[in-house]
């Protein structure tokens, strides 16, 4: 490269959207920054109780221009000039109804509040009953049984699911929805201006692991299987899409209108998006074998390996396997917890409930309670894990089972709950704080288990995300329960790293994403070894686990 090249990669997480620019020779981070979803940070549009989190696509707007505004800022000037390359992650599945027009129905004025004509956010849980039914028809309705490349089961967190309960639900959005769009396509749509529904790039990825698209279909679900499904959805399909594309290609050029807004230059390549996990599976350097888990708020485990080698071989229980998802000519496996971090942030939120009460007692001002709630609410993980850490494996007598919001792998099912046995008067935070982070860890061993079980090799495991950041005692909890050595990326934005891979492949700058990781990646800062002492007690923890929840299955299925 005769002259300096940088590329951009955005990350769009549950609460926030980041913005990482990179050196486009070496991988060097120039600047970073981070935009918090204003809408959904004030609980918008979310109701909890009832499984319902929907984001504004205006929040996905607005993160957007302030997150890069403030990374340029950061940024030696003139960079705005040399960024060749674009792309974008997101959460998933996270579809929005759209018009003719591919605007999401959120931004019209009709439905400006109404949360079914916003995005429906990977975590939304409405839709558990339509997913069953498509896992009925597949299995008996006499055709293929579309579910085959997903693990065999489909997810109330995914497309056809969430789409179908809004339809149903909703008449005005079922009028005005001309089609649905996956959030990690409905960016690069935008800022290229082409957001024709009918003619925008779609993600392979998205499309493979959520909508039941497969090149052996044809494509998607055919016509008949999804008016079989419900008449609701007749000629849905032919408003959606056929051809899909894996995110080394680019969706198009930055418009003239985004170009302005953003300050970059007209015509700067912008990839084909793609999910979070899979790009992060890429920013983490993974290669045939490698188990990268995402570990934040959720878990995603993500697996390749080349086509070859898998022929023939269907991974039942998992979030799909899909030609080119992760990595363009290999195979994709994906896998996942519906909680993880998210355990731990509701323990902390049951913790601190009584913080709330400061006000109450009338010796502390308003103002002065909440600031001292939030300070207290602040250490109460770090000092709890300073406690737990202190406790030996088994020493509590306490066994947790970690479906706090269902389960998704493996064999995806979001009625189920979370339980913990062996409470006792003496039962302290810390002892069930660990016995919590110890049930993480055992669905993590499950998922590694359930891969090996259907033929796909694990040769290392590698983790990113926030909590493989933040919780040494998380990550020594998972090494000693899989029995496996975990090492952590260095960066810091692991997952921005792998869009801005794509970004410089997408745009020219490396002919394959071999050789963009193996320029722009970042290594590894730490490792976590399996205590040989602890192995054998987890093994004898992680079958009372699965005894555990192989009861909390069997009771659910009979409600």
């Amino acid at each position: 490269m005769a002259e300096k090249s940088y590329v951009l990669g955005f990350d769009y997480g549950t609460d926030s959207v980041r913005a990482i620019i990179v050196d486009g020779e070496n991988g060097e981070e120039i600047s970073s920054a981070v935009s918090y979803y204003k809408r959904w940070k004030e609980g918008t549009y979310c109701d909890p109780k009832n499984n319902q989190f929907r984001q504004h696509p205006r929040d996905y707007i607005e993160g957007l221009e302030a997150s890069l505004k403030e990374a340029l800022k950061k940024a030696p000037a003139g960079t705005e000039k040399k960024i060749r390359g674009i792309a974008v992650d997101t959460t998933g599945s996270t579809p929005v109804a759209v018009n003719r027009e591919g605007l999401p129905l959120a931004l019209t004025d009709e439905f400006a509040e109404n949360p079914n004509g916003m995005f429906i956010l990977w975590k939304d849980h409405t839709a558990v009953a339509e997913a069953a039914e498509i896992n009925e028809i597949a299995r008996s309705w006499g055709g293929i049984d579309y579910t085959k490349f997903e693990g065999g089961v489909y997810s109330s967190e995914w497309f056809w699911a969430k789409i179908l309960h809004v339809l149903r639900r909703d008449e005005a959005v079922r009028r005005a929805a001309f089609s649905w769009v996956e959030h990690c396509d409905w960016i690069p749509a935008l800022l290229t201006g082409r957001t024709d529904p009918l003619t925008m790039k779609r993600s392979r990825c998205a499309a493979g692991h959520k909508a039941m698209w497969h090149e052996e279909f044809g494509g998607l679900p055919s016509e008949e299987f999804l008016v079989r499904l419900d008449p609701l959805l007749k000629g849905l399909r032919e408003r959606l899409f056929e051809k899909t594309y894996t995110s080394d290609v680019p969706a198009g050029g930055l418009s003239a209108e985004w170009a302005q807004r953003l300050g970059l230059e007209e015509g700067t390549t912008v990839a084909v998006g793609a999910f979070d996990a899979h790009m992060g599976g890429v920013g983490g350097e993974i290669a045939p074998g490698s188990l990268v888990k995402v570990m934040g708020t959720s878990t995603c485990d993500m697996l390749i390996a080349p086509n070859q080698e898998m022929k023939d071989v269907l991974v039942k229980g998992i979030c799909g396997q899909v030609d080119g998802s992760i990595m363009p000519g290999m195979l994709g496996m994906e896998a996942g917890q519906s909680a993880f971090g998210d355990v731990y942030a509701w323990f902390k939120s049951l913790i601190a409930w009584p913080l709330g009460l400061l006000a109450e007692t009338g010796k502390i001002d308003k103002a002065h309670a909440e600031e001292l709630a939030e300070s207290v609410s602040a250490l109460i993980i770090p000092e709890i894990e300073k406690a737990a850490a202190e406790i030996e494996p088994g020493q509590s007598g306490l066994v947790a089972v970690d479906w706090l919001n269902g389960r998704r792998t493996p064999f995806a099912d979001q009625r189920l709950k979370g339980a913990v046995t062996g409470l006792t008067l003496g039962t302290d935070a810390p002892a069930l704080y660990r016995a919590f982070v110890e049930a993480t860890a055992f669905g993590a061993r499950r998922i590694a288990e359930r891969f090996e079980e259907e033929g796909a090799k694990i040769r290392d495991v590698i983790a990113i995300g926030g909590v493989a950041k933040k919780s040494p005692l998380v990550m020594q909890i998972v090494a000693d329960v899989m029995n496996r050595t975990i090492r952590v990326a260095r960066s810091e934005q692991t997952v921005a790293l792998g869009a801005a891979m794509f970004a410089a492949v997408a745009s020219g700058l490396y002919a394959s994403i071999e050789e963009a990781q193996k320029a722009l990646g970042s290594g590894f800062e730490a490792e976590y070894s399996p205590n040989p002492n602890y192995v054998p007690v987890y093994d004898k923890l992680y079958q009372d686990y699965l005894a555990i929840g192989n009861f909390v299955e069997e009771e659910t299925n009979q409600k």
